[in-house]
């Protein structure tokens, strides 16, 4: 219904319009109040709904594969050094510039709080979301050599973000000292190669039986097999469910559809995951904007989030400028490419599964409610305003 009023009246894309009427919607309901019979339905249903785990486990493997699949290596390839760079560097930097931001302001605007929670929050809200970020530069008209940049980049710095989370995640639950440097890198050296090492696996896995046949239905249902596998292996062995997704989706975009798939599989393939994506992007961006009834919200909360803001985008900047003179990059950065990367780094849902999995006593509703606005700020403004930036930089 949200996506046909969109459509139909106010022409936003999918993933903004989708958004924006479902925030109307939990605004209405908050009005109406929730003992209304449409406001405890609707209350009730979010409240069901594990949205961390939902996203987290789930959606967020069959959005990576279909994101993946769509993208073209070889120009990933002509831009690798600095995707790689951004997205490990980059996301480090930029997890560590809002940490210590938001810990020295924090007494000012809230209430003191612990180093390693601000990092939480710094780990969580670095990666650019790949989910908001594609969908909507589309529609921005950016160049092909900046928007490969920002699509790959957002592509692998997702998956580094969620280790990243994990592995401070791991380190406020048991302490500093209870957690040697050792158990640091055997957690990180499982979840990023492990998970690089699976989404090779499952690519040639795949490849080899779509190689074999000629149906297109089964390659189809191959395809999708190999991420119901690949989420339901990952968690097992403690590996990098995103980045195996990544991987084994850039593995068959390319080679599968060069060598093992014929024009019409080919053809099937991709518009059978543009539509898985359109349909879990649709679910994931309502999910969104109804998050507003069930997020713990103070009037502290809202400060905080218009500092982090801006605070957020400093950050971004930074952690784009800083390795590509410190790593002084084969590339030509004019200073425009580094203020469309820092103004088209949306955040998303990925950013809210994260801060809604962290437990009560790591100052959960703070973080929840800041990261909700960050989001929201970061879609309904940038988003909006991105195809405009454009014009005006080029």
């Amino acid at each position: 219904m949200l996506a046909y009023i969109n459509i139909r009246y106010l022409k936003l894309p999918s993933t903004i319009g989708l958004m924006v009427l479902s925030l109307l919607l939990s605004l209405f309901v908050l009005v109406i109040g929730s003992n209304s019979a449409v406001g405890s339905f609707i209350k009730e249903l979010m409240a069901q709904i594990d949205f961390s785990d939902f996203l987290l486990d789930f959606m967020l493997g069959f959005l990576l594969f279909a994101g993946a699949l769509h993208t073209d290596i070889k120009k990933l390839s002509k831009s690798k050094w600095p995707i790689l760079i951004y997205a490990t560097a980059g996301t480090l930097i930029s997890t560590f510039l809002v940490a210590a931001a938001v810990y020295f302001l924090l007494p000012f605007l809230y209430k003191p709080v612990d180093f390693i929670y601000c990092l939480l929050f710094g780990a969580l809200i670095s990666p650019t979301d790949p989910i908001a970020v594609m969908a909507i530069l589309k529609k921005a008209g950016i160049s092909e050599s900046i928007e490969t940049k920002i699509t790959g980049e957002s592509l692998f710095n997702d998956g580094v973000g969620v280790v990243v989370f994990l592995t401070l995640f791991n380190i406020a639950s048991k302490g500093l000292t209870a957690i040697s440097a050792s158990e640091i890198v055997v957690l990180l050296a499982e979840e990023i190669l492990g998970g690089i090492l699976l989404g090779l696996l499952l690519g040639y896995v795949g490849f080899s039986m779509l190689k074999k046949i000629n149906h297109y239905q089964t390659e189809v249902l191959i395809t999708l097999a190999m991420v119901m596998g690949g989420i339901t292996i990952a968690p097992m062995f403690h590996f990098s469910g995103p980045l195996a997704m990544v991987i084994a989706g850039l593995f068959i975009g390319n080679k599968g559809a060069r060598e093992a798939m014929s024009d019409e599989t080919s053809d099937y393939v991709h518009k059978f995951w543009e539509m898985v994506d359109e349909i879990f992007n649709a679910i994931l961006f309502v999910l969104i904007g109804l998050e507003l009834l069930i997020i713990p919200f103070e009037s502290s909360f809202l400060y905080v989030g218009l500092v982090a803001i801006i605070i957020v985008l400093i950050s971004r900047f930074i952690s784009l400028v800083t390795p590509s003179y410190l790593f002084r990059l084969k590339y030509e950065f004019p200073k425009e490419t580094f203020l469309i990367m820092t103004w088209g780094g949306l955040r998303g849902g990925i950013s809210i599964a994260l801060a809604l999995s962290i437990g009560n006593e790591m100052e959960r509703d703070m973080i929840v409610s800041v990261t909700y606005i960050i989001v929201l700020f970061s879609i309904l403004v940038q988003g909006l305003s991105l195809e405009n930036v454009v014009k005006k930089l080029n």
